[in-house]
């Protein structure tokens, strides 16, 4: 039998937060159960190239996982006029809904995490230090497995913050095992692509304080449940790189 606790564990893991009610928290245990339960195959990257995790330029979602928690945030492909290309459009009303995908990398070959996103509002007045205020435009994360069904497992969230300044970092209202991590902050560069890498391994390892060197899953997520609120953003493709 899993207590509370562990299921509110399980579900921050995925999400950043848990849900307040319970039919939630039990739909995102079983999700989360398997997550975890299956581990996936390795993705290696041949002679030092990049590891594509999302290929949203190709208007294609292949691998990537549905999970929602209130309601459904929308995805769906759509051409970009400032790039030209296709890229993933999330809209949210008052819901939470993420994609995932289940892949390993081995970070000691392609530490670097790659993406870019665009983010048409923010959410004034909020708090994002207390579980009404874990809301995010755009957040892109990464989990590491640990211990039976994930128990122990870690998350690290690259948000675009709308209270945090730009590089702060943060524990998840819900389990100090998540952490959040502003990428950018407040009204500026709002309506504009953003392009970062960032070097996983090495946040990773300064955040939890270990050697980090694979992750076991990727996600996104567009969400305004907490304090009922509405979003468009927008991703483009994601992957690894050597340097």
């Amino acid at each position: 039998m899993w207590s509370r606790r562990s299921r509110d564990i399980l579900n921050a893991i995925f999400r950043g937060g848990a849900s307040r009610q319970r039919g939630r928290k039990l739909g995102a245990f079983s999700v989360l159960l398997s997550l975890f339960a299956a581990s996936p195959a390795l993705a290696q990257s041949a002679n030092g190239s990049s590891v594509i995790v999302g290929s949203f330029s190709q208007g294609s979602l292949s691998d990537w996982r549905t999970r929602s928690f209130k309601g459904e945030t929308r995805y769906e492909f759509v051409r970009d006029p400032d790039l030209g290309s296709t890229v993933l459009a999330a809209t949210t009303d008052g819901a939470a809904s993420g994609r995932y995908r289940k892949i390993k990398i081995d970070l000691t070959k392609t530490p670097f995490l790659n993406w870019s996103w665009k983010v048409t509002k923010i959410f004034p007045g909020i708090d994002e230090n207390v579980k009404s205020g874990d809301d995010f435009p755009a957040r892109i994360y990464v989990v590491i497995e640990r211990g039976p069904l994930g128990m122990r497992s870690l998350a690290l969230n690259y948000v675009w913050a709308s209270q945090h300044r730009t590089g702060s970092e943060w524990p998840s209202p819900y389990t100090a095992q998540v952490r959040m991590m502003a990428i950018d902050s407040g009204p500026k560069g709002l309506d504009t692509w953003v392009r970062h890498k960032r070097n996983l391994r090495e946040d990773l390892g300064r955040i939890f304080g270990e050697e980090i060197n694979e992750i076991d899953a990727v996600a996104i997520m567009t969400d305004a449940d907490d304090h009922k609120g509405r979003a468009q953003s927008y991703y483009g493709d994601i992957w690894f790189s050597p340097e």
